[in-house]
């Protein structure tokens, strides 16, 4: 589904670490902006054209503002480069509507969040929003120094709560991630957003725990994939029958606009969830970082993910 756009000006930016800096976004004329839940994020056209994923970290209660924190990425694609470089206050943004491919369920009896650098962001929404309802929860966080941790100052009105553990770089002082997760409280669910070895060894560590007890953010781009192995196929549209033909050089969606077919999208990189479809039949190869395990059995993201050489995937279009 479409998410309509929206312009909004840069009202605040703070430094808020050396390679962090904080975004405050509102609506020039003062108006109230779409709600969102704990675990949302908006898509933000970067000047120069890129599109980039953050969540936002403020209360969900705050209608007036959202809230994002950008870290400069040197060796990134050049989005946070460009928010760091070029964006100052008083210049309007274009941004979508809130999406939240994380949300937070209030049906745990406790609440482990777990989170590495950046990934704080989201976690922050979710406390503001458990806090409220009298909800046991904690915090680890995982950063590499505390000059180098984001909302230091906030966190440290949660006395109790919150655990920071700071290795310096060193792998060698890791956070024991095997351990601190080896038994799972009965109630007790799992938030997690960090880079993605740090989410790899928490996927690891919770692989006994109970289905639907852990939960995680991920923007990062899909593996890389071997373009050599991408073949032809065909999709079909199943409320019209008309065939086309996917070569291994395009994608799904590349080859529906080019019909003249109306596809949203957005990222265009597997990351966003915008150009979803649904498919009725077909194998599907997927290559996305949005659709869950279940999602993906009458999904797909047609931006990126492929059919089987030589089959026939029909879109519920």
């Amino acid at each position: 589904m479409s998410v309509p756009s929206l312009l909004l000006r840069v009202t605040q930016i703070v430094q808020e670490t050396p390679s962090i800096r904080v975004f405050e976004l509102t609506d020039p004329q003062g108006r109230a902006l779409p709600a969102f839940s704990a675990g949302a994020h908006i898509d933000v056209h970067v000047p120069g054209g890129p599109i980039r994923q953050y969540s936002l970290w403020n209360s969900p209660t705050e209608t007036h503002r959202y809230m994002i924190a950008v870290l400069n990425v040197a060796s990134g694609r050049g989005g946070s480069r460009a928010m760091h470089r070029d964006i100052r206050v008083g210049q309007t943004l274009e941004v979508s509507g809130p999406r939240n491919h994380f949300p937070l369920s209030m049906g745990a009896s406790r609440y482990l969040f777990l989170a590495g650098g950046i990934g704080v962001t989201p976690i922050l929404a979710m406390i503001d929003t458990v806090r409220p309802a009298d909800k046991d929860f904690s915090l680890v966080y995982c950063t590499r120094s505390p000059q180098d941790t984001p909302f230091r100052e906030l966190l440290s009105g949660l006395p109790g709560r919150v655990r920071l553990h700071h290795d310096g770089g060193d792998p060698s002082r890791s956070l024991d991630i095997a351990t601190l997760l080896s038994d799972h409280e009965a109630g007790t669910e799992l938030y997690c957003y960090g880079p993605r070895r740090f989410m790899d060894a928490v996927r690891t560590a919770t692989a006994r725990w109970p289905a639907g007890t852990v939960h995680f953010e991920d923007f990062s781009p899909p593996a890389p994939v071997d373009p050599d192995a991408d073949q032809a196929f065909t999709v079909e549209i199943a409320s019209t029958g008309d065939r086309y033909e996917v070569p291994p050089e395009k994608t799904i969606l590349e080859v529906l606009r080019e019909a003249g077919m109306v596809c949203d999208s957005s990222c265009e990189a597997g990351l966003c969830g915008v150009c979803c479809v649904s498919y009725n039949e077909g194998t599907v190869i997927h290559r996305d970082s949005v659709l869950m395990e279940d999602e993906r059995a009458g999904q797909l993201a047609i931006c990126c993910s492929r059919a089987a050489a030589g089959s026939v995937l029909k879109l519920d279009l």
